[in-house]
């Protein structure tokens, strides 16, 4: 193990040399935070392995396919152009919302949500009384 470590020394040392470590845009500053904060523990490394090797979950690359294509049908003033981007996008929407499974929002399950609503009752406050 020795022997990795001081090959790695004698390759920074010749890089420290050559002026290939001098980047003067990142002296004195702190690194870029990565938001990776809806990414699980567990899985936070690999994503990062994967990212550095310029490999993306299908989950990512498919959020940056929404907002490259929301960003073009902002920009864009073509109606065609737009009418077809809009239409990838809701194309796109569906795939993404295929692949989270059931939706477990109460409001997506309509017979479900219409009783809930029939049993409750509101009561509003009259003249201070409940």
């Amino acid at each position: 193990m020795e022997s990795i470590a001081f090959i790695a020394e004698q390759k920074i040392l010749k890089a420290i040399e050559d002026g290939e470590l001098n980047c003067p845009e990142w002296k004195n500053k702190p690194l870029p935070l990565e938001d990776n904060r809806f990414v699980p523990d567990d899985l936070k490394m690999a994503y990062k392995i994967l990212k550095n090797s310029g490999y993306l979950p299908p989950e990512i690359e498919d959020r940056k396919e929404v907002k490259r294509l929301e960003d073009m049908i902002a920009r864009t003033e073509d109606e065609h152009v737009r009418l077809k981007q809009m239409k990838k996008l809701s194309i796109l929407l569906m795939k993404i919302d295929a692949q989270r499974g059931p939706v477990s929002n109460i409001a997506h399950q309509n017979d479900y949500y219409r009783k809930v609503v029939e049993r409750v009752t509101i009561r509003a406050k009259v003249g201070g009384q409940p």
